[in-house]
């Protein structure tokens, strides 16, 4: 019987740029792809955008846009990310898509006319971002949206409701039978008191927004955004009656972030079973990522773009890091450090010091010719172990056991060249079959490792193999019929540096000439810029709360200093009245030390400090640049009109 593995991502919300949760959870589902092909299964992997509700409609007209103008031209950065990160998928969906909207109209049909869906009135506190109605009980402090954590409004409506209520007894008893059916055990739980504590009628249409798949004879209602992007999974296959559906439905899994659980494992099931189809095999979770410890937000500033970390330290490099450096499932810290340190350690040291020094010897001491050798060794019969952990580890989506399995493997390899020191075997004419074996054993120890990594490094793989002077593509190699000791006679190919080692201390300075440069665009660019010109482009804007986040005050520059290393940068002594501090400032070019002592400014006190040319700088001084003729610059210190106390607070 055919071996058959369906996997998906969530569709992508396309309000915004895609960032690294997007890329961890394609990158994961990408390789548990390649890594089911390489066992011989029929894989399909399909992601795609989510493209109706709200949001899209309220970011559509902020840019002065139809939402079908703007989720054109914004669901491309998703298409794009596929490429960016060597995605194996087998289609991308839109939710825009006619092969789509026909599919969530077919299946609302259904459950209407089997009477699962009714239409009611629904009153309740609304989550305008999450597009969700909360219930009392789950709502957080101060009638905030548990997820998201801004203000709930009270909304009343004509809605349609999906029976969720009949079918709760049924998916308990399911996931009781089924322990994978939720991923990993962590979120089960939390599914299954969820569930236990009770799951009203599900709300699955609006009257209050326009932007969505209309109700099958009732327009003035539109499908709610969630049930029409989960029914995606099924769209993507042309429907329930088809024979695409029959072929994979039965071997469907879902991943997902584990902000949308629920809406996976509760939702999305409760529908399937009122629809009378097999529910997916197993929903992994996993977790968020972070960056040096903070939550990523665009108001930090520190959202990682997979786009530039591809640019900067190669495809392979960032995949490999993303899914070795955290469990899958936990929640995980990105830092550029971390990835720059992995770089240097496991994949140029440990695997590409393993391929060269391997490769000069075959060719230093054999000319270049695999040598043959049937002599057992411990790499030999550790081989088979780890084929046998790689793929009880991959089984379980845990990419970073497979991972820490394959690099104790490459470390063996490593450690097996120090044992048998086959530079002394090699002047000694009596150890010739001994140095044949040596050599035999680390090019299959490095033939099987390039397999073993395929899935998480394909362009990698196919760059040992290469060396190896293996013809084949190692991503279409099956692992079940490696064979160890069968290359002998292979001539290797031309060797070349896998993974270059960074220069830490060049690379520290890399990166503060870089926060060097924004922090000196910052100050220089400002608060206010008044030009003649009569288009000026706005940031995008903010909520109230987002402002109040920002905490200026009244400050005076007791002191300023040239810095020797730069050219834009003073270092000021300023005074807060409660306290006093060190603020780089790079409005060198505009004043003289003697015109900025003793002025009063106003100071962003609450900017996360930055180390500049070694100075470490607490806040930023605010400033209004303007242009005159369109050529020379001028720069304004905005300052308080009359003489308020120091450390006052600006709002």
């Amino acid at each position: 019987m055919e071996k058959r593995f369906y996997i998906t991502t969530p569709i992508y919300y396309v309000n915004d740029k895609p960032h690294i949760g997007h890329a961890y959870t394609t990158l994961a589902c990408d390789t548990i792809s390649r890594y089911k092909r390489m066992k011989g299964y029929d894989v399909k992997f399909l992601t795609g955008t989510d493209e109706h509700g709200q949001k899209i409609q309220t970011a559509a007209e902020s840019k002065g846009e139809s939402p079908q103008k703007f989720v054109d031209r914004i669901h491309v950065a998703f298409r794009d990310l596929c490429a960016t990160l060597g995605a194996s998928n087998d289609d991308f969906i839109r939710t825009t898509e006619q092969r789509h909207i026909r599919v969530v109209q077919e299946i609302f049909s259904r459950l209407m006319s089997n009477d699962d869906i009714y239409k009611g009135k629904y009153s309740g506190y609304y989550c305008v971002p999450c597009e969700t109605y909360v219930p009392e009980n789950a709502m957080g402090e101060n009638h905030t949206c548990p997820d998201c954590g801004r203000p709930l409004i009270i909304m009343e409506e004509e809605s349609y409701f999906f029976r969720a209520s009949k079918y709760v007894p049924q998916l308990i008893e399911h996931y009781e039978k089924h322990l994978r059916g939720v991923m990993p055990k962590i979120r089960y739980n939390e599914i299954m008191s969820f569930l236990k504590s009770g799951v009203r009628d599900q709300s699955v249409s609006r009257t209050s927004i326009k932007w969505g798949i209309p109700v099958p004879g009732d327009e003035k209602h539109v499908i709610y955004v969630w049930f029409d992007a989960l029914v995606n999974y099924i769209s993507a296959l042309g429907g329930l009656d088809t024979d695409e559906f029959a072929k994979w439905w039965p071997n469907v899994r879902h991943m997902v972030g584990k902000d949308i659980i629920r809406f996976h494992c509760v939702t999305w099931p409760l529908v399937l079973l009122a629809l009378g189809v097999n529910l997916p095999q197993e929903i992994f979770a996993h977790g968020w990522w972070t960056v040096d410890g903070e939550k990523m937000s665009k108001t930090r500033g520190n959202v990682v773009d997979p786009s530039e970390m591809v640019k900067e330290y190669g495809l392979d490099p960032f995949r490999y890091f993303l899914m070795r450096e955290v469990p899958f499932g936990n929640d995980g810290d990105f830092s550029e450090r971390a990835l720059v340190s992995r770089i240097n350690s496991d994949l140029a040291n440990d695997l590409g010091n393993l391929l060269n020094r391997t490769l000069q010897m075959i060719r230093s001491y054999r000319g270049g010719i695999v040598p043959k050798s049937d002599e057992p060794s411990e790499l030999s019969q550790m081989s088979a172990e780890i084929l046998e952990r790689v793929d009880r580890s991959m089984n379980d989506y845990a990419f970073d056991e497979a991972l820490k399995a394959i690099w104790e493997f490459i470390g063996r390899a490593n450690k097996f060249i120090d044992e048998n020191m086959p530079w002394k075997l090699a002047k000694d004419e009596s150890q010739s079959a001994k140095l044949d074996f040596v050599l035999m054993n680390l090019y299959e120890a490095l033939r099987l490792s390039a397999m073993l990594i395929a899935p998480v490094m394909p362009e990698t793989s196919r760059r040992i193999w290469t060396q190896l002077g293996i013809s084949e593509d190692p991503v279409k190699a099956q692992y079940d019929s490696f064979k160890w000791g069968n290359c002998a006679g292979n001539v290797i190919g031309k060797s070349e540096v896998l993974f270059p080692r960074i220069d830490i201390k060049e690379w520290e300075k890399s990166k503060e000439e870089k926060k060097l440069q924004e922090t000196s665009s910052q100050e220089t660019t400002s608060a206010t810029e008044a030009q003649s010109a009569p288009a000026i482009e706005h940031e995008e804007e903010i909520t109230i709360d987002a402002f109040k986040a920002v905490e200026m005050r009244v400050a005076q520059i007791t002191k300023c200093e040239e810095i020797p290393r730069s050219k834009k940068l003073y270092k000021l002594e300023v005074d807060l009245g409660y306290e006093k501090r060190t603020v780089c400032s790079g409005i060198k070019a505009f004043f003289t030390p003697e015109e900025l002592t003793g002025k009063r400014v106003i100071l962003v006190t609450n900017l996360k400090p930055a180390k500049l040319c070694g100075i470490e700088s607490n806040g930023m001084i605010l400033a209004a640049s303007v242009k005159k003729d369109g050529v020379s610059e001028q720069l304004t210190l905005v300052v308080p009109e009359s003489d308020i106390p120091l450390g006052s607070r600006v709002s």
